[in-house]
């Protein structure tokens, strides 16, 4: 792990693709089904020693709201670390997460 977490107030829930057309593709749906904003959220490939930079920027994530994330890095690399920061301070560190059969990433409390 690259961060120490606070206690972990989430359960990550995945589902992955079953269709092999979307194989390659790097798009998930960052989904906040959690009773807090999420704040920040990073990807990077599992090569990288640091998280890159915060993906929504100056965006926050309210609950019951989600957005498409492209995590395409241009390395052709499908496996990434996840860091989700929540508006409560929480931090919630997925790693080695198989991008091109992800679908959906959904926060839940």
């Amino acid at each position: 792990m690259r961060h120490a977490l606070l206690p972990l107030a989430a359960v990550i829930g995945l589902t992955f693709a079953a269709d092999p057309a979307h194989a390659l593709d790097r798009r998930i749906k960052l989904i906040n089904a959690s009773s807090f904003n999420i704040v920040e959220f990073h990807a990077s490939n599992i090569k990288r020693k640091t998280f890159e930079e915060n993906i929504l920027s100056n965006r926050i994530l309210r609950p019951g709201e989600s957005i498409i994330v492209n995590l395409d890095d241009g390395t052709d690399m499908c496996e990434f670390d996840f860091l989700t920061v929540m508006s409560n301070g929480t931090k919630v560190e997925k790693d080695d997460v198989d991008v091109c059969k992800l679908e959906t990433y959904t926060i839940n409390d």
